[in-house]
């Protein structure tokens, strides 16, 4: 007669849940520090860096034109840099097409002074550097073209310069990064996590608050 093989039980949720509730209050936080740390850093391993370069143009008044004329127009300057008229142009230049310009070249300006920086990052140095000289080249372009109408021409100030080392952070850094939001992920679980019961399983009872003397007793203590 042989013995019929015994089935392993599986633990039943109940026994899995008690397990969970074991294990030290720290858990959560080393648990969410340790994961947002690896993910951070897996990220920016994965993820190919960013280089950005960027042109200065300035806006200069004629004769024709007072001196603050030209820091209004600059604010429209920058304001047109990325649009479709100026952008066509740039990517003739750039050799690249008006959607990569458009998802890579940024314009900004100054409230103090009548200059715009066209700024273009790209996983490529110099490719970041052509994008950021063919917009300014294309703006300047258009800017000549309206100079007997507005009285204001821009003027290339500087030309974008190869950049050495990447503008996108580093693998360490998005780790850490990665790290600190794991931990306070873990440290709001610990917060809203349910206290433990007592030592006998049983919910530990709310303190009791007495009431008020009965009347009767406080008419007979007058």
């Amino acid at each position: 007669m042989t013995d019929t093989p015994t089935r392993r039980r599986r633990p039943s949720p109940a026994f899995s849940l008690a397990r969970v509730r074991r294990l030290p209050a720290w858990s959560a936080l080393a648990a969410g520090t340790l994961v947002g740390g690896l993910c951070g850093g897996t990220y920016g391993l994965f993820t190919p860096p960013a280089y950005t370069a960027t042109s200065y143009v300035v806006a200069v008044p004629t004769d024709k034109a007072p001196p603050e004329a030209a820091r209004g127009f600059a604010q429209a300057y920058g304001r047109v840099a990325t649009q479709l008229a100026v952008l066509g142009d740039a990517q003739v230049w750039a050799g690249v097409p008006v959607r990569t310009l458009r998802d890579s070249v940024r314009a900004t300006t100054s409230p103090d002074a009548p200059m715009v920086a066209v700024t273009a990052t790209s996983s490529r140095p110099g490719l970041a550097v052509d994008m950021a000289d063919a917009v300014s080249r294309a703006l300047t372009r258009h800017a000549e073209d309206t100079r007997d109408s507005t009285q204001v021409r821009l003027v290339r100030f500087s030309r974008a310069v190869e950049p050495t080392e990447p503008a996108s952070a580093s693998p360490g850094v998005t780790a850490l990064v990665g790290a600190s939001a794991g931990g306070l992920l873990g440290g709001l679980a610990l917060l809203a996590r349910p206290r433990r019961p007592g030592r006998d399983g049983d919910a530990v009872p709310a303190a009791s608050v007495p009431g008020p003397a009965a009347a009767a007793d406080a008419h007979g203590q007058r």
